[in-house]
């Protein structure tokens, strides 16, 4: 399984026009992540930004001329209401990943999705601090309750995508609690939050990422 991420701007007052073009563009969009062997699609909305994340079996897929052309006119129905931050003919720069078992039936799935985004060029930072906590498995599997959990860079905005195993969640641990405030705080010197995932630390209030669009 090879995974991709896609990331867009809604330019200002565009949004309507943004989901209603979407919607326009809905059944000719998905016939074609059909044909190119496109699965586990799914949109996620926060403010202005929408990620998207997806998986193929291949390791990118290769639209012929005639997919290009289709989706230049999907493009094109769906107007000038939004801009690419990272498109679909661009790899976005994973990470973090720790993708453990993952859990094909995804009817016990739920999902965390984030968005943050760096206060400057810490790009590198960000990813230094992560690749520790991979050091720090030793090569070990996660077997969950996490399944398929990916972080993306594009630009200075970070997007995470997590699928968490019902079945397994735990109550949280004082011991836990702590270790995520500390690390959590910690990130806080190199980016800000646009979804509501800490703050319950911070004090602060920040919309629900939402998602707007599946396909599997």
């Amino acid at each position: 399984m090879n995974r991709h991420a896609i990331a867009l701007q809604i330019r200002p007052e565009k949004f309507n026009d943004f989901r209603s073009g979407l919607g326009r563009v809905w059944n000719r969009l998905t016939r074609l992540m059909d044909d190119l062997e496109i699965s586990n699609f799914s949109l996620w909305n926060i403010e202005d930004l929408v990620f998207g994340y997806y998986e193929t079996d291949a390791l990118s897929p290769t639209p012929s001329e005639h997919q290009k052309a289709e989706f230049r006119s999907l493009e094109a129905e769906v107007g000038d209401s939004y801009r690419w931050i990272s498109g679909p003919d661009q790899e976005m720069r994973l990470m973090y990943h720790d993708f453990g078992i993952v859990r094909p039936n995804k009817e016990l799935i739920r999902h965390r999705v984030f968005v943050t985004k760096l206060k400057g060029d810490f790009q590198e930072e960000y990813k230094r601090r992560h690749d520790g906590l991979i050091a720090a498995r030793h090569g070990k599997v996660d077997p969950g309750p996490d399944s398929n959990f990916s972080i993306w860079n594009a630009e200075d905005y970070i997007f995470g995508y997590d699928e968490i195993d019902t079945t397994m969640e735990t109550a949280e641990t004082e011991e836990g609690r702590q270790a995520t405030i500390q690390w959590e705080t910690k990130m806080l010197e190199i980016m800000s939050w646009y979804t509501d995932d800490v703050d319950w630390i911070t004090g602060e209030h920040h919309p629900h990422i939402v998602r707007i669009g599946c396909h599997n």
